[in-house]
């Protein structure tokens, strides 16, 4: 009788798997929905943030938390200004392998090249809320709400995204890279520009 039921047709799912494919597909949905909706997402996340900072200073607790968020947040930041490709890793890479630096652009009419972050924009914003969604979450527990002194947090906080920061921006620099692009640039050529000229005259 068992072998019967064994060999049978083939095993029906878990309801508790169903329901967790449903959500997820659910929850995905949403998501694909709020995708070109940049400005509102970031509205969204800011108004998580601003509850999250209101909730540490009414209650006057849980600054590890806050400070851990601060951490995460700050490594989301550098890895969304760091681009995908690291030039700094390549020109390691390219001289260990065959002794030449890293090439420079020889010509102007180069195909124009994006900025290709490591973090995309919308997986840096989807980290971001997530993680404030979680913090709000850990200030629900008391067990969670480590006494510390909170100047000397916000002093250490301040001086690493200093560091951070000027390390980026050196980074930036020595790379000649910017980390936001607003479109292909279009060029003029001289019959253009003499055109543009004489129709202002």
């Amino acid at each position: 009788m068992m072998q019967d039921e064994d060999l049978g047709g083939p095993a029906r799912k878990n309801v508790f798997f169903q329901g967790a494919t449903r959500l997820s597909q659910i929850y995905q949905s949403y998501l694909d929905l709020w995708t070109p909706h940049v400005v509102s997402r970031w509205i969204f996340s800011a108004a998580l943030l601003v509850t999250f900072v209101l909730r540490i200073f009414i209650s006057q607790g849980w600054y590890i938390i806050m400070y851990g968020l601060g951490i995460y947040h700050l490594n989301l930041f550098i890895a969304f200004l760091t681009p995908r490709s690291d030039p700094a890793m390549d020109f390691d890479v390219s001289y260990f392998l065959d002794g030449d630096g890293p090439e420079l652009p020889t010509r102007s009419n180069e195909e124009f090249r994006p900025f290709i972050r490591r973090l995309p924009e919308f997986k840096f914003w989807y980290s971001l809320s997530k993680s404030t969604v979680i913090a709000l979450v850990c200030t629900m527990f008391n067990c969670l709400n480590i006494p510390v002194f909170w100047p000397i947090l916000v002093m250490y906080f301040i001086t690493l995204f200093c560091i951070t920061m000027k390390r980026q921006i050196k980074h930036m620099i020595k790379y000649r890279y910017l980390p936001f692009t607003h479109g292909k640039p279009r060029y003029q050529n001289h019959d253009d520009v003499s055109r543009l000229t004489s129709a202002n005259h």
